[in-house]
């Protein structure tokens, strides 16, 4: 039987508080670094400047159960910037979704449990396979499509990567949702400003970039991403609101945030990070980011 949506997890998580949603994305940042020492290289950039939104939906906003990672009443994520896999990964360990000991696995054997995107198919409470950029928002539409039809008042939420914006296919889902009145679909689009090839802008240009989503019809509202505070009231969008329009939350970041020698640095996009990067990056990481 599909238990009543009200019906609370069954874990003991309460929601975090703004010092306790800090200290959380302080051990995101720790554990995304314990991924890369264990793998020998990742992509650092990509996921310190998602940290704050990832920690914000997961220890604050989204309605999940450790216990039951297919419950059809949980609020759904989509990570369509995919290779930011482990800032995800150590959000679902944090919450329990799978033991503590997997970030030691990340990327060290073929077959280990955390790759280099994330996989619904081996990994307990995600909730869809990430490779190629440009289809999350896709699939966010998708699932939020089918929230409505089946008369479920959860919520679906798909974190994109700016350069991700680059792709097409981003642009026809961005039609399809506001076609379908989607108000149940919070896409965040991580504008830290670079890509692999360089500044996205000089690749691609994407301003008037908040135009650009109101003119396909979405709520646009803008943010510092890394500001968690002004996040909370943007995410946390009504259930069964009525709006009928899907929302954009526009969250200007910097990559690699957190760790002074990566931040806004391309080559930190990917890259391998030397035993004495690693203690200087946890020697920065024992302050609690404000």
């Amino acid at each position: 039987m599909t238990p009543p949506p009200d019906t609370p997890p069954d874990n003991g998580f309460a929601p975090l508080d703004l010092d306790g949603l800090r200290e959380m994305a302080r051990v995101n940042r720790l554990d995304v670094a314990a991924m890369f020492m264990a793998a020998g290289n990742g992509h650092f950039g990509s996921c310190y400047s998602c940290t704050e939104i990832v920690t914000a939906l997961y220890f604050a906003v989204m309605r999940v159960d450790a216990a039951r990672p297919d419950w059809p009443d949980r609020d759904r994520f989509v990570l369509a910037k995919g290779h930011a896999a482990p800032t995800l990964y150590s959000a679902l360990i944090r919450r329990g979704f799978f033991p503590e000991g997997w970030i030691h696995e990340f990327e060290t054997r073929v077959g280990a449990r955390l790759a280099t995107h994330p996989s619904r198919r081996s990994q307990p409470g995600v909730d869809s396979s990430q490779g190629a950029l440009g289809h999350g928002l896709s699939n966010a539409c998708g699932m939020a499509l089918a929230g409505r039809l089946d008369g479920r008042d959860y919520r679906v939420f798909a974190v994109l990567g700016d350069g991700e914006l680059h792709e097409g296919s981003v642009w026809e889902a961005a039609a399809f949702a506001p076609k379908h009145r989607l108000d149940n679909l919070v896409a965040v689009v991580d504008r830290n400003g670079l890509c692999v090839d360089g500044r996205a802008d000089e690749v691609l240009p994407l301003e008037p970039l908040a135009d650009r989503w109101a003119a396909f019809g979405w709520d646009v509202v803008e943010a510092d991403g890394h500001d968690l505070a002004a996040l909370l009231p943007l995410l946390d969008v009504p259930r069964f609101g009525g709006s009928g329009r899907p929302r954009v939350v526009i969250a200007r970041t910097v990559k690699g945030r957190g760790v002074s020698f990566m931040e806004d640095v391309r080559g930190w996009h990917a890259d391998a990070i030397a035993p004495a990067q690693y203690a200087a990056l946890r020697r920065e990481l024992r302050e609690v980011l404000r």
